[in-house]
């Protein structure tokens, strides 16, 4: 066997086992490298819980929003004020409870529809409409509050952007890439023209 004159091969090898010794117990850096490989799947997991908290934060308020409203509506809050209009309506009722995300005119949409029974109301389909359908949709939105003891459909519906649409929950998505959040609330209105008699 060929090698130095007076070394022995065994001899030779000794100084690569001691230097790969040596490498494998040599701990320097290892907290970055680890750091490197679990860093983005922590960052990750954080912001996707993150967005999932502010999904169910956004879906909370426009079910609130909408229950409010029919609120008003159902205890005839609405219809009882001076000069109700669909702008009033919009303006004065809707808007302040989503103003947090944004410009409502940009983003809100809000439906009050009246149906003669119950039956009608089950074999309507009718998608709910929001501000990135077609104008003429939106523009002729209806807004019927009704009186004392008719079914009414209110429906609202939320554009938002996502904090981080990378991650983002898989929402029915517009465009621009960003997410609806649509809420209903079917009731009868109350006979409240007996209770403003009563109190007059």
């Amino acid at each position: 066997m060929r090698g130095r004159p007076g070394v022995s091969s065994v001899q030779a090898r000794r100084p690569l086992k001691r230097s790969a010794g040596r490498f494998a117990r040599d701990r320097r850096g290892a907290s970055a490298v680890e750091f490197s490989i679990l860093a983005p799947v922590f960052l990750a997991m954080m912001m996707s819980t993150f967005e999932i908290g502010w999904f169910y934060f956004v879906n909370s308020t426009v079910d609130g929003a909408t229950l409010g409203i029919s609120r008003q509506i159902r205890t005839g809050q609405i219809q009882g004020g001076a000069g109700f209009s669909k702008n009033e309506f919009f303006d004065e009722v809707v808007c302040p409870r989503l103003s947090y995300f944004g410009d409502c005119s940009e983003r809100v949409t809000a439906e009050v529809m009246l149906f003669d029974s119950f039956a009608d109301l089950a074999i309507d389909n009718s998608p709910t409409t929001c501000r990135d359908d077609n104008p003429e949709d939106v523009e002729n939105i209806v807004v019927d509050p009704g009186t004392e003891l008719q079914i009414v459909r209110v429906r609202i519906c939320l554009i938002y952007r996502t904090l981080n649409p990378a991650i983002g929950l898989n929402l029915a998505t517009t465009e621009g890439g960003e997410r609806r959040v649509t809420s209903t609330y079917i009731f009868r209105n109350e006979p409240y023209l007996q209770n403003i008699r009563d109190e007059t």
